[in-house]
């Protein structure tokens, strides 16, 4: 009996039919009520088929469903014309940060079906590839991109030195280093840069380097909804298409070498028509100068002994420097000082005085031993600051540098220097209607350039009326 005693006892089975005690009376009646039809379109003919009348929505079926959206729009609202510029609220003056860091109206976590549809951008990522020239000649895109969607904020990445070229430009709002161009980049950048861009939550991310399928996975991790990028023309651009949402492939392995359409591929895509959108006109290459830039550059070239308006700048001596703001397309495009002491004579001798840039101080005592101790001699390594110095002058002889690019966005009378009349096509299209004379050299090198045919060129230049 003991030992009996210590077994557990036997359960009950169930009952098979449910006895008044065994009801369920824990839940409420509506709990058991028949599932609702789904909701039907506003525009929709079909009459929903109630199967209970006067039941309410069973909100265990469906915990999210709040109800109809009182801001849900159906018409044509979601694939018709250009987004519309949110108004943001003012920034707070007390927050280095500015109040909102995205347009008002936007969540972060889930955009709206009407931007999805119509492929609306507020926010744009540009990874540029290549230095000062190659920034400068982006300009347009980036014009052309503020145009296309308003109220779109965009960034830039680019390397130091590209990083330089958007102090003149107002429509860029955060520009970062990070060099593209890195084969085997340090994974501690990578992956910082990576989570940077992750986070600004862009839509669209936009790159000119050439992508294979390591860069085309950096893009993919961006997050960005759509990814466009340039492509290998060979097979190093395998895969790189499958990560991608637009590629364009490149007319050779640098892209440089298209000159100032160097990018119209792209441009060809931002500026595409679309639903009740002409397609996009492209705008010219300008550049906005700061006014701190202008004073800082302007103490310079009077302490070199000129004067506003009354001076023409001389830009590419040769020099080992990355100032020289040279182009990857066109490599022979610097000239040693002798050859700009003898163009500089010419200038001299109508009366205007030359000022010679140079990029690094220690070719100030070349062009001082070369041209004389009295020479008008600047030092300048930032295209802001040379865009400033080009803003005062008469106009500029250079050349293939990006001093021509700035003397052409200012609207100056410019002479540009080349190794060959191909070169000047491809980077100076049109120089009637850019007020530029183009000299190039005969056999295809710079340095044999004719010095008898710039002296001559040089008369396109007005000179100020007390010199002439």
């Amino acid at each position: 009996m003991a030992a009996s005693s210590l077994l557990p006892k036997s359960i009950s089975p169930f009952p098979k039919t449910p006895t008044q005690k065994s009801a369920v009376t824990h839940f409420p009646a509506s709990f058991f009520s028949a599932p609702q039809p789904p909701h039907l379109h506003p525009f929709s003919t079909q009459k929903p088929t109630t199967l209970i009348p006067n039941a309410k929505e069973n909100r265990w079926l469906d915990p999210f469903n709040d109800g109809e959206d009182p801001e849900m729009e159906y018409g044509s609202l979601f694939a018709d014309g250009k987004q519309e510029e949110d108004p943001t609220l003012p920034n707070n003056p007390d927050n280095p940060y500015g109040f909102l860091k995205f347009p008002a109206g936007f969540s972060v976590e889930v955009a709206s079906l009407g931007s999805k549809l119509r492929g609306d951008v507020r926010r744009c990522c540009c990874l540029i590839s290549g230095g000062v020239y190659e920034n400068l000649l982006f300009f347009p895109v980036i014009q052309l991109i503020k145009d296309r969607y308003p109220g779109v904020q965009v960034d830039v990445v680019t390397t130091g030195r590209g990083k330089q070229c958007y102090e003149l430009n107002k429509n860029v709002r955060w520009a970062d280093v990070y060099d593209p161009d890195q084969d085997f980049p340090d994974p501690a950048e990578y992956t910082d840069m990576l989570g940077i861009i992750r986070n600004r939550y862009y839509e669209m991310i936009l790159s000119t380097k050439l992508a294979g399928l390591g860069h085309a996975a950096f893009l993919f991790m961006s997050t960005a909804r759509d990814r466009v990028s340039y492509i290998y023309p060979n097979v190093n651009a395998a895969g790189a298409g499958l990560l991608l949402s637009e590629t364009f492939t490149a007319d050779t392995m640098n892209l440089s070498d298209g000159g100032y359409h160097m990018y119209h591929q792209m441009i060809d895509w931002l500026a595409r028509p679309g639903r009740n959108v002409p397609r996009q006109p492209v705008p010219p290459l300008k550049v906005s100068i700061p006014r701190k830039v202008k004073e800082v550059v302007e103490t310079k070239y009077k302490n070199a002994g000129a004067e506003k308006g009354k001076y023409i700048v001389i830009h590419g001596i040769q020099c080992d420097s990355k100032a020289s703001m040279q182009s990857k397309g066109d490599p022979d495009s610097l000239l040693p000082i002798q050859v700009w002491a003898e163009i500089a004579e010419a200038v001299t001798y109508r009366g205007v005085r030359p000022i010679f840039v140079i990029p690094h101080e220690k070719i100030r005592e070349d062009v001082e031993e070369e041209v004389g101790w009295d020479a008008s001699i600047v030092f300048i390594t930032t295209p802001g600051q040379l865009a400033a110095l080009i803003n005062d002058s008469i106009g500029v002889i250079a050349t293939n540098t990006a001093a021509i690019q700035l003397a052409n966005a200012r609207e100056k009378p410019s002479i540009a220097l080349f190794c060959s009349a191909e070169k000047g096509k491809v980077f100076v299209p049109n120089p009637g209607e850019k007020q530029c004379t183009i000299v190039s050299s005969a056999t295809g090198k710079l340095i044999d350039i004719d010095v008898e045919a710039v002296k001559t060129a040089v008369q396109i230049f007005q000179m100020p009326l007390a010199f002439v």
